[in-house]
């Protein structure tokens, strides 16, 4: 039986315990993840993409089957260069499921190989957001029950030097 391999792709900026949860999921699915931190000149990061996978390393390092990469371009291009069958995205809410489905039709399209599998979160982060979370650090709230205590405290840090 061939190696089933899966890509997780996104901003993860940053990366919380929603990403963690669904990375834990799918490690337990497929052979191998991919998790893959994307590089768009297009959006303002807070975070540089090196520092994203430097988080994603240290949250995932436990996790054998599990590999964090960045990618620039279109993903299901990526997931053909590292042999993926199957994109990995998360379903929060349903107006999610709309832009969801148009991305899976449009990447079905673009590379008929890779599927597309929809999680849905586990109950603590049905509503979690990397733009609620920056939000809630940039004016001084804590996120522990958000993210891991490192990525919190990369969160203060970066909103003490604005």
């Amino acid at each position: 039986m061939s190696s089933r391999t899966a890509l997780y792709p996104g901003s993860f900026d940053p990366p919380t315990l929603g990403h963690l949860d669904l990375i834990e999921r799918a490690s337990k699915i497929f052979d191998k993840l991919i998790v893959a931190v994307a590089s768009n000149d297009q959006k303002s990061s807070l975070f540089s993409v090196e520092e994203r996978m430097e988080m994603l390393h240290e949250m995932t390092r436990s996790l054998e089957n599990v590999t964090i990469d960045k990618f620039e371009g279109l993903t299901v291009e990526f997931a053909r260069e590292k042999n993926a069958q199957a994109l990995i995205r998360g379903l929060r809410v349903v107006s999610d499921f709309e832009f969801e489905l148009s991305l899976a039709i449009n990447n079905q399209k673009l590379n008929p190989a890779v599927d597309t599998v929809c999680l849905m979160p586990s109950v603590p982060y049905l509503f979690l957001s990397s733009r609620q979370v920056k939000e809630i650090v940039r004016f001084g709230g804590r996120v522990s029950h958000y993210v891991t205590p490192e990525v919190e405290k990369r969160l203060v840090e970066k909103y003490r030097e604005e």
